[in-house]
């Protein structure tokens, strides 16, 4: 399976940074590699994974959920039920180990959601580490609840005012942090975004939600489903889905972008759907950017989806036929939140509530009786604040 040696997943991801990173990066590949094949380290992820982090979680047949829909069967896989609320702590655990492996007392990251920051600053909390969070301005005022988490577990949260104070940027701070830092820091990229080898590194830290899910569906059903549908950001929590079937050809992939305010309107975060190629924080994938090549402001209520960017892979998929790429806007998104809440007493990240609207729009599997797993990727009590008032 792809990247190739140079980290390109045929023609996009690569290193696009400066040589001042060239040497964390190696180091970081090494580390990696040397991981791979390490017994003891497989032991030790595996256990944190399940005595911390809470792992395997549920594949959830959502009965009301599939009746309201009028699709066969619709199974949640309950990311959201994980130390921390969401999928980012399969990637943060994964990662800490290899910054105390590589004896780095800091870590660093960034975040939009906030939830990426939580689980950073949880694992460097527990591996006595540490930790800075780069947060952009608008995403801690509407994310307050995740600020105050990360501080409450020892981090600092820092400030970004630059740009459109949201998660591009963030990750933008975070770099410049690292560059100056690289001797004593590493930085925990959430995504599957970033130079190599992060895109590939991140996928497999998240892979077990694939691994899990395809074992899963194959005891309920006895069959691998139809369809797997996940939200694209950074593309993590799909990528980790989606991995595992990747070689199951009659499985579909389905990853939902942020419409935003709708594309016609610019104010989106559709970088597969609206997007073209070019590079970004040291990756070459899809992006938004204008005719200048200048990368585009971009718009989600979920900011977690709110980046112009995606995973080089995800590209790839795109590229090759396996992925379809589809959008959801704000409003719809807000609905599907509200529809999870009221007929499964299950509210759900914003995030992933664009990922549940879209299967409103699934005709072909209403009519075909499919069987679908969509990733439950997060919790939603760090949006209440977001929604009300919305419904």
């Amino acid at each position: 399976m792809l990247p190739d040696r140079s980290g390109h997943f045929d023609g996009f991801g690569g290193r696009f940074v400066s040589e001042t990173l060239i040497f964390a990066l190696d180091e970081l590949e090494h580390e990696y590699a040397k991981a791979r094949h390490d017994k003891r380290f497989h032991c030790e992820f595996a256990y944190y994974l399940k005595d911390y982090a809470g792992r395997p979680t549920p594949l959830y047949f959502a009965e009301s959920l599939s009746q309201e829909l009028g699709i066969k069967r619709v199974y949640l896989k309950r990311e959201d039920l994980l130390h921390t609320g969401a999928h980012k702590i399969n990637n943060t655990l994964g990662q800490i180990l290899l910054a105390v492996r590589m004896k780095k007392p800091r870590v660093i990251a960034e975040t939009g959601a906030g939830q990426h920051g939580v689980a950073t600053a949880t694992v460097a909390a527990k591996f006595g580490l540490k930790c800075d969070i780069y947060m952009g301005e608008e995403d801690i005022k509407r994310q307050s609840l995740n600020v105050f988490r990360m501080k409450l577990l020892g981090a600092r949260v820092i400030p970004v005012t630059s740009g459109t104070k949201t998660l591009k940027d963030a990750m933008t701070e975070a770099l410049r942090d690292w560059v100056t830092n690289v001797g004593h820091t590493h930085y925990i990229i959430g995504t599957v975004a970033g130079p190599h080898p992060y895109p590939a590194m991140v996928r497999d830290f998240q892979s077990i939600i694939g691994k899990e899910a395809r074992a899963q569906i194959l005891k309920a059903e006895k069959r691998l489903p139809d369809y797997l549908v996940a939200c694209v950001g950074g593309g993590s929590n799909a990528m980790g889905l989606f991995y595992a079937f990747f070689k199951d050809k009659s499985v579909k992939f389905i990853g939902v972008e942020a419409a935003g305010k709708g594309l016609s309107t610019g104010k989106h975060a559709a970088s597969l759907v609206a997007g073209k190629p070019g590079v970004l924080h040291g990756s070459k994938s899809s992006l938004l950017q204008d005719n200048s090549g200048q990368v585009s402001n971009t718009h989600s209520v979920a900011a977690g989806l709110d980046y112009p960017g995606v995973g080089p892979e995800h590209a790839y998929y795109q590229k090759i036929g396996r992925a379809q790429y589809v959008t959801v806007n704000d409003k719809e998104a807000l609905a599907g939140f509200k529809l999870l809440s009221e007929v499964e007493g299950i509210i759900p990240a914003l995030e992933s509530s664009h990922a549940l609207s879209y299967l409103k729009k699934m005709n072909r599997a209403k009519r075909k009786n499919s069987i679908i797993i969509v990733c439950l990727s997060g919790r939603g009590d760090k949006d209440l604040g977001i929604v009300t008032g919305k419904f």
